[in-house]
């Protein structure tokens, strides 16, 4: 270290040309790149010493995987024709959230309690109005935080696909939501 350079400048100067990676999902291991120990065993530098798992995870079979992160406009789960009428604004809408003068806690809420009520009644497309925010050159708090609601916990499991708005329904400050199609005896 050079005098009068401390650990953040000798840090700064190391990484000055490192670029970030592209963020991406974290894939699984398959069985043939994951070796597997019968034993539960691991060996460490020291051989009198081995590791054992504190608890073994248990395997939930009954657990639904994860389901991919959803982007504006991503339709992966739709035929091409309903995606395509989907991303037009040519569904028909059948209901609409105002999220207006909401608070953020107030807004999820509503949120969850909607897409839960519309689901249950068999709507599939339906708007929810989040404004544009004024003045705010990355949207407002509403319209960054209602895509991030829709892919979680319990909402994601409702939802097919969101696109912002055609013009005629309020453009960018609203999102369509299409909903999967509730099967018959399931929950919620």
């Amino acid at each position: 270290m050079e005098s009068g350079e401390d650990e953040g400048d000798l840090f700064r100067r190391a990484m000055r040309d490192v670029k970030p990676l592209k963020q991406s999902t974290p894939r699984v291991r398959s069985d043939k790149t994951a070796p597997f120990r019968a034993s539960g065993t691991a060996k460490t530098a020291n051989p009198k010493r081995t590791l054992r798992p504190k608890s073994a995870a248990p395997s939930a079979p009954h657990l639904k995987p994860r389901a991919p992160t959803l982007q504006h406009g991503d339709t992966a789960g739709l035929d091409r024709r309903t995606g395509q009428r989907f991303k037009r604004g040519q569904l028909p809408v059948e209901a609409r959230l105002d999220l207006h003068g909401m608070t953020q806690t107030e807004a999820h809420r509503a949120l969850s309690a909607f897409l839960a009520g519309q689901q249950t009644a068999g709507r599939r497309c339906v708007i929810v109005v989040t404004g544009k925010g004024v003045g705010k050159e990355g949207g407002g708090v509403l319209r960054n935080a209602v895509p991030r609601w829709l892919n979680e916990a319990p909402n994601r499991d409702k939802v097919l696909a969101f696109e912002y708005a055609r013009q005629k329904d309020g453009g960018a400050g609203a999102l369509y939501v299409l909903l999967r199609r509730r099967r018959a005896g399931s929950p919620g």
